[in-house]
């Protein structure tokens, strides 16, 4: 009877092979950072954020931020359907990725317009501002997430507080005071509108003493939250 020969053993301490490896160490990466995005966004629904990456480096540069959190229902509801009129008029209608928005600029050859009010919530509270393709994908990432997780009066309601509406001055809490010396309640519709229209700008631009084209802009945005709240583009954040 022929003899068995044995397959050679595989001497301890070889080391893996280098692809499988790094294959394996990047998935086990990949999951750790999910697991933890999917946290922070899920805590996002009930915790207030206390402050952002902007915002510190901000405090840090002035010396210090005027900053304070208010609930939705502490704000006149025509505030949230000013900002609504005039960052993402498709809010309620959209997976937090307006595609006509984004086929509009893609044909103007510019980005304006076509970031919804989910995508700036997300780079807002948790990314850095700039433009480079690590940011814009894992603030996709995290719009979907928030867009499945939040409801859409949470991303409003977390939208206007973290928002820059001058310098140092974030949240429209202090937006208001600051600008008008009334409380985020008593905003009428002329002030929410101008509000808003300083967003794209708020260190360049002034609520309560506007130029031309932001009284011309805020005029747009009074007509755009008179519409959206006829037409029930509003019902998905109001109560």
């Amino acid at each position: 009877m022929a003899k068995r020969t044995k397959k050679p053993t595989k001497p301890k301490g070889t080391p893996r092979r280098p692809l499988r490896w790094l294959m394996w160490q990047s998935v086990r990466v990949f999951s750790v950072a999910f697991l933890v995005a999917v946290l922070l966004v899920v805590l996002g629904t009930v915790v207030n954020p206390f402050t952002t990456i902007y915002m510190s480096q901000e405090k840090n540069r002035l010396g210090g931020v005027d900053y304070q959190w208010v609930s939705l229902e502490e704000v006149a509801p025509v505030m949230a359907r000013s900002v609504v009129a005039a960052e993402d008029a498709n809010f309620c209608r959209h997976w937090g990725f307006d595609v006509e928005a984004i086929k509009d600029a893609i044909e103007d050859g510019s980005n304006r317009g076509a970031s919804t009010l989910s995508q700036q919530t997300v780079k807002n509270v948790y990314l850095w501002h700039g433009r480079n393709y690590t940011r814009k994908a894992m603030e996709a990432f995290g719009t979907l997430l928030v867009e499945a997780v939040w409801s859409k009066r949470r991303i409003v309601e977390v939208y206007l507080n973290v928002a820059e509406f001058d310098e140092g001055v974030f949240g429209v809490e202090a937006a208001a005071r600051h600008y008008f010396g009334v409380g985020p309640e008593d905003l009428s519709g002329v002030q929410a509108a101008r509000l808003a229209a300083i967003l794209p700008g708020p260190k360049t631009r002034s609520a309560s003493k506007p130029s031309a084209s932001v009284r011309k802009r805020a005029a747009q945005i009074m007509d755009g939250a008179a519409t959206i709240r006829a037409d029930g583009r509003a019902g998905c954040f109001e109560s």
